[in-house]
């Protein structure tokens, strides 16, 4: 079965369904991601923006880059965040393919380095980020790591 990497700009009809499935994967108040979706729909630059992995009309995946995601570091940006491939999808490339979309979408824009807070130690190295230092998540009793893709 094949995937189609779909920019919400492109299909602002998605905008309800993809708030509602990244709310429901990071418990991320659904009024935050209608907000900064509305702000990716309604402005005319880079940052925000939404990503989806779309398979027979379903949502199998997504991201999305926002200014700064929840951390201490406000000079490091644009932030990729809510990266989430549906459980049985992993594991067949839709995060990486998400990740190079995002890449290659922002560097058209203009943007040309990103960041990540994550949890992960390898993953986002198969996909050319590079582990920078260590950031404090807002309301977080432990640092997390920041990776940067140029």
């Amino acid at each position: 079965m094949t995937y189609d990497i779909i920019r919400l700009e492109d299909r602002p009809d998605l905008k309800e369904r993809a708030a509602q499935w990244f709310h429901e994967k990071w418990g991320i108040p659904l009024e935050a991601y209608m907000e900064s979706m509305e702000e990716c729909l309604e402005k005319d630059s880079a940052v925000p923006q939404w990503y989806l992995a779309m398979e027979c009309g379903q949502i199998i995946g997504g991201l999305g880059v926002i200014d700064n995601d929840f951390h201490d570091r406000k000079d490091l940006a644009p932030n990729v965040c809510a990266v989430y491939t549906e459980e049985h999808k992993r594991g067949q490339g839709v995060a990486g393919a998400l990740l190079n979309a995002v890449c290659e979408d922002m560097r058209n824009r203009g943007i040309g380095t990103l960041y990540l807070v994550t949890d992960h130690t390898t993953f986002y190295e198969r996909y050319g980020w590079e582990f920078l230092c260590m950031v404090q998540g807002d309301g977080e009793p432990e640092q997390t790591r920041m990776y940067i893709h140029k």
